[in-house]
């Protein structure tokens, strides 16, 4: 008998979705501004925007979430939750936040800034690290290795760290100005594409060497170690617990959205080894965040944080989870869709830049593509790239992000017939210039319209 992989849980609880039609849509989009962050959830009927906190919780959490202790200082949550955390992550110092952006705040605030023109190398920068990267005067660099660069190209670990890049680097500028190493796992903003150990274990070695702290963004560390146990030779018999325990071992601290493979709704943290940091990070965070022991969440959130955890890091869970966003990454590929090669595991990554030829990187062709989308089929994705990055995007991809446990195949498929139709017509696709745009991360509340069809003919001539 052929192994077939299916979803490794019952639904208990359902959630209805409505339709709608097009001309609906098309109003709404204009009410948005043709920004899909803006539009209102219930309009939407497919929501692949984030993985971020809108995955399903299990049985299992919201049982935990029945123990939550509410108690301002010292709460039997944060033990809980702590315990957790460590046993996977190894750090000393686990720092609740209220997200990962917040504990990317505390992080750059507390070790960037403090000499011009610090540097942060990083394989590539989501965009709340570049931000608070940059909010603090410091450089986020991106350093992933080449074939990450290129979308089409199948490399097993397209999220890896140019190691000699890093090296020259900090050759370059010196050690005194890189204050950290950061590597994001998996690589969000290059196709969800993973690190491999022996990447891990070489940037690690470059940061030892300088004496430069190595953080991660741990956000899908999960699904990170599991593409380390299928596709690097040595680890195919390890759990991917035992992965990720590995992993980490090499690193001096992460930063953690627990909202990805945490698989809550809220939360986060920071982890150290470094005494003086942590009581400089739990300061801050006492400014901003709340009391070290709960860190702007309640009790019953840190709770579902130590379960969802452990939970992640299931096999039978990763299992259908890779295949599932592989499932519709092959069937869209199959027909030419472009995308990125190989699907990542968070998420399904067109690459807009190929999809419509005609849209120059200026006028924003996945943009474009992301309300075409949704006004094909009322499917909410993301941009990821110029919008969001501006003149350091390297690609402009839309990202599909699968929640966890949420859609079912059906509904995939009803992803994959959505796609393919307007893959059909995408030479009538045209660009987008912005109305407005905020300082910082713009792509949120940015404000857009259609070009004039005259305009769009003279860019295509």
């Amino acid at each position: 008998m052929s192994h077939t992989i299916i979803e490794p849980f019952r639904i208990k609880s359902v959630e209805p979705i409505r339709r709608t039609i097009r001309v609906q849509r098309e109003q709404l989009l204009r009410a948005a501004c043709y920004n899909l962050f803006l539009l209102p959830a219930d309009d939407v009927l497919i929501d692949l925007l984030t993985d971020s906190g809108t995955g399903a919780m299990s049985t299992h959490q919201w049982a935990a979430i029945m123990e939550g202790d509410e108690s301002y200082a010292g709460s039997r949550s944060f033990e809980r939750f702590r315990s957790s955390v460590q046993d996977i992550f190894g750090y000393k110092h686990v720092i609740p936040t209220h997200q990962g952006r917040a504990a990317e705040r505390i992080l750059f605030s507390v070790m960037c800034g403090t000499k011009k023109g610090d540097v942060v190398p990083n394989n590539t920068h989501f965009d709340t690290t570049r931000a608070n990267v940059e909010f603090v005067g410091a450089e986020a660099v991106d350093l992933v290795i080449a074939e990450g660069r290129q979308p089409s190209l199948r490399h097993p670990f397209k999220g890896n760290m140019d190691v000699a890049a890093l090296e020259a680097l900090i050759q370059k500028v010196g050690r005194e100005r890189v204050p950290l190493v950061m590597l994001t796992v998996t690589n969000n903003s290059g196709g969800g594409q993973p690190v491999s150990m022996e990447n891990v274990k070489a940037v690690s070695a470059v940061c030892r060497k300088h004496r430069i702290p190595l953080y991660f963004d741990a956000c899908r560390f999960a699904e990170n170690s599991y593409f380390i146990k299928i596709r690097e030779q040595g680890y195919g018999q390890k759990t991917p617990k035992e992965i990720a325990q590995e992993m980490f071992s090499y690193g001096d601290g992460c930063t953690m959205s627990a909202k990805k493979d945490g698989m809550a709704n809220i939360g986060g943290f920071l982890c150290t080894n470094d005494d003086l940091l942590a009581q400089q990070e739990k300061n801050l965070l006492i400014l901003t965040e709340g009391y070290p022991t709960y860190g702007g969440l309640a009790g019953r959130d840190l709770e579902a944080i130590a379960v969802g955890l452990q939970e992640a890091l299931q096999e039978d869970y990763l299992e259908y989870r890779i295949a599932s966003t592989a499932y519709l990454g092959n069937h869209i590929a199959a027909e030419g869709v472009p995308i990125v090669q190989p699907p990542g595991g968070h998420a399904v990554y067109i690459d807009a830049r190929a999809f419509l030829p005609h849209v120059p990187p200026d006028r924003f062709p996945a943009v474009a593509l992301a309300n075409e989308l949704y006004l094909e089929g009322g499917i909410r994705s993301v941009e990821i790239g110029t919008l969001m990055f501006g003149a350091a995007a390297k690609m402009d991809l839309v990202r599909l992000a699968i929640p966890r446990r949420v859609y079912t195949q059906s509904h995939i498929d009803y992803v994959v017939e959505v796609i393919l139709e307007v893959w059909k017509r995408r030479d009538q696709i045209q660009g987008m210039k912005l109305t407005y745009e905020a300082p910082f991360l713009r792509h949120f509340t940015a404000k857009l319209e259609p070009e004039p069809a005259e305009v769009a003919a003279a860019v295509r001539r």
